[in-house]
């Protein structure tokens, strides 16, 4: 079944404010779990898959009306691109997954292949489906749509990605390692460097006059390139996080990982056919000048005090620690962060830096200090730790689900798990806070602590002095929409280790609470009345 989409987040009520308390959004809605491989369907309009939120979305491309073609929780995972066969059957690639799978027109998928990894790039030329892998020694297949064997075209080749059959009947595709594009015949033979020293090109498709149309995720550029000459031309310079590109009806749309759906016209000309937005977002924290960060995986964003995002770094600028999750500041333009790809980094955004303290953790979550130290989550192993400048000291083992820490008054972490908040001594851990389902982000303030609980979707307080608690906020748009059951993301080495959602909260010098509403991408702002 197929939904009308106003947003990306559908929920039976609003979010609900405790009496003396308002709730508001600091940063507007996301509209789409951001933007990947865009292809023009057989109805005029245009597909965006969209890995992170194991959603395809259809747009009109006149009214910017969006409907759910295939739905987070549904049967295809983390799409990274799509394609159309003769008959409207759609083919994705399932990044995370190594999958190929099918959808016809009638709703019903089945899984063609489940042994691709890192499957990415993804055409149907006359009938003829090629699909490649967009990693290191990655290959480029011939499949059958009937299911039968593959057949290999090359292999060995540094991450290939999104591609098309050209006029001259050449396979071309980008190799975003080295830089360039190629071709190669799609029945085999050797393939040929069309051109290179690029942008590092992420996506080939053509236009009407046979030029190839190319976009460049770490330049920002969308380039036009002759496939005889190979010399290029930059059709409109955007932002970095370019994805894919498309034409419906002779007009060029860009994909940019944010959700930004931009059209570019021949003089170079852009609009915006959907607006860009927060992916996830994960951790939240303020520095000590009272500004607000955002950790959205992919982007390290400030919030504007407008609610505009403004790029800190990204996952293809210099220096950049990796995708980010858990965020602490350290000093000033500094930050302790974690990534997916288990790593505890000092961050310096505005000199393009990076010092690793750990590496090789086991799915990283939440950080917080202790006077210079970071105490991180490490949920893969159910740990809790700290990095110090001559390894790491486990803290706690055996927990569930860990997400988020904090320090208490007394210098104890406080860890969040699975029903409740721990806390962690010498000689042990010990319930902090039960009776929860699955709290998240958490933040101490003077005697205060408070919790974002993704499972009951509210925002909790609670004295640690004499365990009162109260409900601040209910009805969040957090974690997956009601009724949803969300399939794992197991990440897409090296870009990124398993992905799973962080709801993180944080305080402004005014007391005013910041949390991530990672239900619909947004950053929301709780204050008292």
């Amino acid at each position: 079944m197929t939904t009308l989409q106003a947003g990306r987040y559908t929920a039976g009520t609003a979010p609900e404010a405790a009496t003396g308390w308002t709730v508001t959004r600091v940063t507007e809605p996301s509209r789409l779990f951001g933007a990947n491989g865009v292809r023009t369907g057989p109805d005029g309009r245009l597909y965006i898959a969209q890995v992170t939120g194991s959603q395809i979305s259809a747009v009109d491309v006149d009214t910017g009306t969006i409907e759910t073609i295939s739905a987070k929780g549904g049967d295809i995972i983390a799409p990274d691109d799509v394609a159309f066969g003769p008959d409207g059957t759609l083919y994705a690639t399932e990044v995370m997954d190594g999958r190929v799978s099918a959808r016809e027109a009638t709703g019903r998928t089945r899984v063609l292949r489940d042994d691709l990894p890192s499957a990415n790039g993804i055409t149907v030329h006359r009938g003829r489906l090629f699909v490649n892998e967009c990693r290191e020694g990655g290959r480029l297949f011939e499949l059958d749509p009937g299911g039968g064997e593959p057949r290999l075209i090359l292999a060995d080749l540094p991450s290939p990605n999104a591609m098309e059959v050209g006029p001259d009947g050449l396979l071309y595709f980008p190799l975003m390692t080295a830089n360039q594009i190629w071709r190669v015949d799609p029945d085999g033979g050797e393939p040929e460097v069309v051109t290179g020293d690029l942008g590092v090109p992420d996506s080939v498709k053509f236009d009407a006059n046979g030029d190839i149309v190319s976009t460049q995720v770490a330049s920002g550029q969308v380039l036009r390139i002759d496939p005889r000459s190979g010399r290029h031309t930059v059709l409109a310079t955007l932002t970095p996080g370019l994805d894919n590109c498309a034409f419906a009806d002779g007009r060029l749309f860009v994909s940019t990982f944010t959700g930004l759906i931009t059209e570019v016209s021949p003089d170079g000309q852009t609009a915006t056919l959907l607006p860009g937005g927060l992916n996830w977002p994960l951790d939240v924290t303020v520095d000590a000048g009272g500004n607000l960060y955002v950790a959205d995986g992919t982007y390290f964003y400030l919030v504007t005090p407008e609610g505009a995002l403004q790029t800190v770094g990204m996952l293809f600028s210099p220096g950049y620690p990796g995708f980010l999750r858990g965020l602490a500041p350290s000093g000033p333009g500094e930050f302790v962060v974690t990534t997916s790809g288990g790593q505890v980094a000092r961050y310096r955004p505005a000199a393009n830096e990076t010092d690793y303290l750990a590496d090789g953790l086991d799915q990283l979550y939440g950080v917080a200090l202790a006077g210079d130290t970071p105490i991180v989550v490490e949920q893969g192993t159910g740990r809790l730790l700290a990095v110090g400048a001559t390894g790491t000291e486990t803290l706690a083992t055996g927990l569930d689900t860990p997400v988020g820490v904090a320090i208490d008054p007394n210098g104890h972490p406080l860890v969040s798990v699975a029903g409740a908040v721990l806390r962690v001594t010498g000689s042990g851990t010990e319930t902090a806070v039960d009776d929860l389902l699955t709290p998240q982000g958490i933040l101490v303030r003077g005697n205060v602590l408070y919790i974002v609980d993704a499972g009951s979707r509210a925002v909790l307080s609670v004295d640690l002095t004499t365990g009162a608690r109260d409900t601040l906020a209910a009805g969040l748009p957090i974690g997956a929409p009601p009724g949803v059951t969300p399939k794992p993301l197991r990440g897409m080495p090296p870009f990124s280790g398993p992905q799973g959602p962080f709801a993180g909260i944080t305080a402004g010098p005014d007391g005013t609470l910041y949390v991530s509403a990672d239900g619909e991408g947004s950053v929301l702002a709780l204050r008292k009345a």
